[in-house]
């Protein structure tokens, strides 16, 4: 599977709210962080349990793949996301856009990191 493939199938276990098939495509050291800085995600099983949770408080959140640009070590996705109304009656987000640098040791995506 090419890195841009990984990135693709990693959108699409996002969407389909699968936290276990989203983290099986990083490598275990691999983490989420905004651009340039603090980690969000920390680890394979932060990022799983983290996304566990964000998919329950956001049953509806989506994130559409806009554009791509493709390098040999990372892949950008410019993603807009959508949250729809949170399960704990939290205030409702409204849709963003992010650039999303998806980066790779090996076939593994490493790190993600999110420019908003």
């Amino acid at each position: 599977m090419s890195k841009l493939e990984t990135a693709k199938a990693m959108i699409a276990a996002y969407n389909a709210k699968d936290a276990d098939l989203y983290v099986s495509y990083m490598t275990d050291e691999a983490c989420e962080a905004g651009y340039r800085g603090a980690v969000v995600r920390e680890g394979k099983e932060g990022t799983r349990t983290g996304l566990a949770a964000a998919f329950v408080k956001w049953p509806e959140n989506h994130a559409e793949i806009v554009s791509i640009e493709e390098t040999e070590n990372f892949v950008v996705f410019r993603e807009h996301v959508t949250r729809g109304p949170a399960s704990d009656g939290s205030e409702l987000v409204e849709p963003f856009d992010v650039l999303a640098v998806y980066s790779f040791e090996g076939d593994k995506c490493s790190r993600v990191e999110f420019i908003r």
